[in-house]
């Protein structure tokens, strides 16, 4: 784990000069992981939380934030009880702050300029199961997270006067099949669609769903287009569609 820490270039990652303070990513980090008590977990805390991966005093969650979840997670699996719970409250703490960021976007394998809080919510995706042992804390950590969905478009087909596109849902689609407005991405582009609609959902525990998007071509929709809420986004109040 410590190696895989200090294989991140964590000053190249972006953040306000004047609260993102990337030297104390990795040093947090390290303390966090080798953490054998209360003390060294809340101090490895506070390095943290106080301008590595986020600054409680602002409420401001970093990019690194999103690189560091799967150490996190690594913490909560390998680490001393206390540096794990700090890890679950920095995890937690980064998601709540994300949630009210409409400006900050991060480059993933799968999307140019994923809304954070949306690629954060992925990332504690990964550790589900992990998270599902961990207690009520974990469990709330993953229901939140579940609330910003990703749609993975594997295929799609003209319907009517838009298309229906098939493919991977994660996360929890708000209100069972309600529309919803969205935002689709494309190598080099992200457009806010005023509606999607789940016409149908996934079943016994498979991703596999299907969306109606009306207006949209299917041309517009060839993979690797993903959609996310358009609430994390900061064009979701002009949306329109492509």
């Amino acid at each position: 784990m410590l190696n895989a820490i200090d294989a991140v270039d964590w000053s190249a990652l972006p953040g306000p000069a004047l609260r993102y303070e990337p030297e104390r990513v990795a040093v947090g980090l390290r303390a966090l992981a080798t953490a054998t008590g209360l003390v060294q977990a809340a101090d490895a805390g506070s390095l943290l939380a106080g301008g590595g991966l986020v600054h409680d005093h602002s409420g401001e969650v970093f990019p690194a934030a999103v690189t560091a979840v799967p150490l996190l997670l690594a913490i909560v699996r390998h680490g001393h009880p206390a540096a794990g719970a700090t890890a679950l409250g920095l995890l937690d703490d980064a998601l709540a702050f994300a949630t009210h960021d409409a400006s900050t976007r991060v480059a993933t394998p799968y999307a140019e300029a994923v809304p954070i809080c949306c690629a954060l919510a992925d990332r504690v995706r990964g550790g589900a199961g992990l998270l599902d042992s961990s207690g009520p804390e974990g469990g709330r950590l993953l229901a939140d997270a579940d609330g910003h969905w990703r749609f993975d478009v594997e295929e799609a087909v003209a319907e009517g006067d838009g298309a229906l596109a098939f493919g991977a849902l994660a996360g929890r689609w708000p209100g069972g099949g309600t529309s919803v407005a969205a935002e689709l991405h494309r190598p080099g582009r992200a457009v806010p669609l005023v509606q999607a609609v789940l016409h149908h959902p996934p079943e016994d525990g498979h991703p596999d769903a299907c969306l109606r998007l009306p207006g949209v071509l299917p041309d517009g929709l060839a993979p690797p287009a993903v959609l996310f809420p358009a609430r994390c986004a900061p064009a979701a109040a002009g949306a329109r569609q492509p």
